[in-house]
């Protein structure tokens, strides 16, 4: 079990900079999700970006329109680690 987002702070861009339960911290950048397209569109608005919250539950970050991210992925790209075999394609 991968650890859960407890903090984010908004760096600028579209930079985030998360904390996990484990005490390790980083730093993703979003902008990879803007060609996705779909729910990710709602990203081209800064200000809809920015208006992110931890969603205690999950474990992630959330967005309005139910948009959120695999908290294993924050997790990979925060710290630089791998995604657990089940998630890589």
């Amino acid at each position: 079990m991968l650890p859960d987002v407890v903090s984010a702070n908004y760096e600028g861009g579209y930079r985030i900079a998360i904390t996990f339960d484990d005490g390790k911290r980083g730093v993703v950048d979003f902008s990879e999700y803007l060609p996705k397209g779909g729910v990710f569109d709602h990203f081209k608005d800064m200000d809809f970006f920015k208006d992110f919250r931890v969603n205690d539950e999950l474990g992630t970050l959330a967005w309005q329109e139910d948009i959120d991210v695999a908290p294993e992925k924050l997790y990979a790209k925060a710290i630089g680690g791998l995604l657990p075999g089940w998630m890589e394609s």
